[in-house]
């Protein structure tokens, strides 16, 4: 907390930021788009804070914040998504899930994780089922496997069961977790009916998931200092 708090400071000053100015949907601006992308941006900061080094040579670290930037641009279709760019949004976060699903890596595999995930994403792909046509009966599907893998792969590098478990690996176990809410919100609210507080909540969990993804991408790091004190 003591290293890592200051460096996100910045972060949790521009999520208030948004949730104060609470920008209207119904009139999308670029500068809309600012005050959205702005924690993401200082998630950035954060990641780039560990220096340039640390992440040419710390590869999960680097497709996190790969992910960061595709999120952004993701967020900025988003608020275009009435124009019809919802679909783009969707693509950019496909890229992002993939990205952080290659950063916390296929060790250990933890076939019991896979199976619980698989069950939660075919249940929410079968609540939607019925509530999807044309292409986004497809692309639904796409994007809930993609998004459930990415959680397998959070919730396995966990190893609670083992004792293994480290705050970063937790923090991203809890982030992916929130990341899948975030976006059955945004699914549940856009295809079957409306969801009360539905921004409230789809913002909330999404910036606080992104937040804790970042955080998982600095245990590298702390393994590093670890070693060099001993």
């Amino acid at each position: 907390v003591k290293s890592e708090g200051p460096k996100l400071v910045p972060f949790f000053k521009a999520t208030c930021v948004y949730f104060v100015l609470w920008l209207p949907t119904s009139s999308p601006s670029w500068f809309s788009a600012l005050i959205k992308c702005l924690p993401i941006f200082c998630l950035w900061v954060f990641l780039l804070a560990h220096g340039i080094n640390f992440l040419v040579a710390h590869r999960s670290a680097s497709r996190i914040l790969a992910g960061l930037i595709f999120s952004a641009v993701g967020d900025a279709f988003l608020i275009w998504q009435e124009q019809g760019y919802f679909i783009h949004g969707l693509l950019m976060f496909a890229i992002t899930h993939i990205l952080y699903s290659s950063a916390f890596g296929m060790k250990p595999l933890d076939l019991k994780a896979g199976l619980l995930m698989g069950l939660v994403s075919s249940s929410c792909y079968a609540f939607l089922y019925s509530y999807l046509s044309g292409p986004f009966t497809y692309l639904v599907a796409v994007y809930i496997a993609l998004i459930g893998f990415m959680g397998w792969r959070a919730v396995a590098g966990m190893q609670l069961c083992n004792d293994l478990w480290t705050w970063t690996k937790l923090s991203a176990c809890i982030g992916a977790m929130l990341f899948m809410v975030s976006d059955l919100t945004i699914a549940v609210n856009k295809f079957c009916f409306p969801v009360p507080y539905s921004r409230v909540i789809i913002m909330a969990t999404y910036y606080a998931a992104q937040m804790l993804i970042a955080l998982s991408a600095v245990e590298s790091r702390e393994d590093e200092d670890f070693r060099k004190r001993n």
